[in-house]
Parts: structure tokens; C-alpha cells; sequence
């Protein structure tokens, strides 16, 4: 078994003991450190930890006994693949929003990880989680656009890496409520667990880890923007919390956005085409890499779904053409 240790640190006190070792361990979900700690495979200051929940004091000594991935028992499923590359490493797909990316509570079937066992075969050798074979980076639900998976232990260890150290280029289009003064900026702020509902991310001092977001005006419409963004760090739903933050959040999200348009000052045709917005208007549209066996930096691109496109097409017409407004969403 692998070993973890660590000592709890001023920034993480008060965490749940599952959600401290599933950010502190790469490559490694919730439900598997869950089953980890009821197993006794964790100790807590000295002591065996049965209990996730346990919430951990500032020095204390964590360590943990890391067993190998069981057999997965996945079931590959025929779903489409939208497959931009495909070599014997590394497989990239333009995932489509709803798409989940890999089995989760309420989505253990129908997810882009059944589709790749389907489409590649066995990965249960790659990583230490059974649920995520091949996964190393993530999009959510509802955020269409370009992921790699790992096909070799080679790769993914290499690609883990990369995303680990974040070397990964990866470039967003969203469409956000209202317009950014400047055109182009830096949203600086740590995002954390909410203290209200741990199933969301907000901007917080408490127990957040730094996070910055850069930003770039592409095009402005009065009632909203089309935004390019660049991540610096890698947060859970960090583009979508730092937009939420600076008073543009995402059209369409669910969660943190803006999904009420019967009030917006345009007309009746862009507001059917903003409420028919399939989640939120978040398009990972650029994602670059060097290949884990040959060094070769790749770069990959894709265009918005048809509802994101439909939407920017709709905004453009509140304002007169020109250059600028005719940009492409395209590098």
C-alpha cells in the first residue's frame, strides 16, 4: 500500500477528515477515502480514525494507508465519443454539456468514463481510483469542451504531473451577465467549501486555497459579454465562482449564475434564445498539453455548442456591427 502523511495546516483546521485527504491526495475521489477511513486505514494524532467527518485540528498528525484500485466494475457503455485525437497514450474529446465525466452519487451509469471503457477497453490499472480510470482533469456537468485522458500508466502519471503543476493551457469562452469595464483583468481570490452548503465553492478566508482567473473581453452587448478566461490554479467550479464574485456570473449556471431573464431589457427573441441555454454558458474551447511520449506540445480547440452559439448570435444583434462585435470565438 502507498503511504500519506502529512500535518494538518493553519488554512486547512476545521475540515472534515474526508474532504482534507481527498484534496491532499492527486488522483483520488471522496467515496474512496470514505471507504478508506471506515476501513481503519487512517490515523488522526495517533489514533485509528473511523469516522469521516471527524474535523481536524491545526497539528495534528494525519497518515494514511493507500490500498491499490480494486477491479473496477464499471460497465462500459456505447455512448458517442466526439474524438478530436487518438493515439496509443492519449485520448481527447470534446465533451458535451451534461456529459458527466465519471460515476458519482445520483450518475453511476451514462458518464464519459463508461464511454472510454467502451471505446478503449480496460483502464482499471490507471490511477488509484476505480471510478475515475484514465481521468486526470476534469470539467463539470454542465461545462461543454476539450479533455484528454490518459490510455498508459506512462500517460497518466506524465498528464497527472502536468495538471498537478498546472502546465496545462486551457482557455474558456462564457457568456457573463452584464460588461467587465477593462478588457482585460485578474480575478484574485481564494475559493473554499461554502460554510452554508458543502456541496458548493464560494470566494472565502476560511479554508480557501489561493485561486486566479484571467480574464479578456472579446465581445460586449449591453445586457451581457462573451469572455475568453485562462486559469492559473485549478479550484473545483473556480471560473464559475470567480465570475459569481465579480458580479458577472455565468448565463445559464445553475448554481452560481444567472437563469432568470424574464426582467432583462432585451427582446423577447434573446430571451428565448438565454432561457433555452442547456446549463451554463461555459465552453472549454482550448486545451494544450506536451505528449507524454514523444514531448510534442499539442494543442486542440473546439467551437460552442449549438445553444451557446445560438445565444451569442442573439446577443450580438442588440448592438451594430462592427470589427470588434464580428470577432470570432475561434483563436
Amino acid at each position: 500500500m502507498e503511504q500519506f502523511e502529512a500535518i494538518v495546516e493553519d488554512a486547512d483546521a476545521g475540515l472534515r477528515l474526508d474532504v482534507y485527504l481527498s484534496e491532499q491526495i492527486e488522483d483520488i475521489s471522496r467515496s474512496f477515502v470514505k471507504r478508506m477511513v471506515k476501513d481503519g486505514l487512517v490515523e488522526v494524532a495517533g489514533r485509528i480514525c473511523t469516522r469521516p467527518s471527524r474535523l481536524l485540528n491545526a497539528g495534528e498528525h494525519v497518515t494514511a494507508a493507500i490500498p491499490p484500485a480494486p477491479t473496477t466494475s464499471l460497465a462500459p457503455e456505447a455512448i458517442p465519443l466526439d474524438i478530436l485525437h487518438e493515439d496509443e497514450d492519449v485520448l481527447v474529446v470534446d465533451k458535451p454539456s451534461g456529459l458527466v465525466m465519471h460515476p458519482a452519487p445520483g450518475h453511476y451509469s451514462g458518464t464519459l468514463v463508461n464511454a472510454v471503457l467502451h471505446h478503449c477497453g480496460d483502464l482499471s490499472a490507471l490511477g488509484c481510483d476505480p471510478d475515475r480510470p484514465g481521468i486526470v482533469h476534469r470539467l463539470d456537468r454542465c461545462t461543454s469542451g476539450i479533455v484528454v485522458v490518459a490510455k498508459s500508466r506512462p500517460a497518466f502519471l506524465h498528464l497527472s504531473q502536468q495538471a498537478r503543476e498546472h502546465t496545462f493551457d486551457r482557455r474558456y469562452v462564457a457568456l457573463v451577465r452584464g460588461e467587465f469595464p477593462e478588457d482585460t483583468g485578474r480575478i484574485v481570490a481564494a475559493v473554499g467549501r461554502s460554510l452554508v452548503d458543502p456541496k458548493r465553492m464560494s470566494v472565502t478566508g476560511i479554508r480557501g486555497r489561493d485561486a486566479a482567473t484571467r480574464f479578456r473581453v472579446l465581445e460586449r452587448f449591453g445586457a451581457a459579454s462573451l469572455v475568453e478566461l485562462e486559469l492559473e490554479t485549478g479550484r473545483t467550479h473556480q471560473i464559475r465562482v470567480h465570475l459569481r464574485f465579480a458580479g458577472r456570473p455565468v448565463l445559464g449556471d445553475p448554481v452560481y449564475g444567472a437563469t432568470r431573464f424574464e426582467d432583462w431589457p432585451v427582446p423577447s427573441a434573446v430571451r428565448t434564445r438565454l432561457e433555452a441555454l442547456d446549463g451554463q454558458a461555459l465552453h472549454a474551447r482550448l486545451l494544450g498539453f506536451t505528449h507524454p511520449r514523444t514531448g510534442e506540445r499539442l494543442s486542440f480547440t473546439s467551437d460552442p455548442p449549438e445553444d451557446f452559439a445560438a445565444a451569442l448570435d442573439a446577443l450580438r444583434s442588440l448592438v451594430a456591427p462592427t470589427p470588434d462585435s464580428e470577432r470570432e470565438v475561434r483563436d
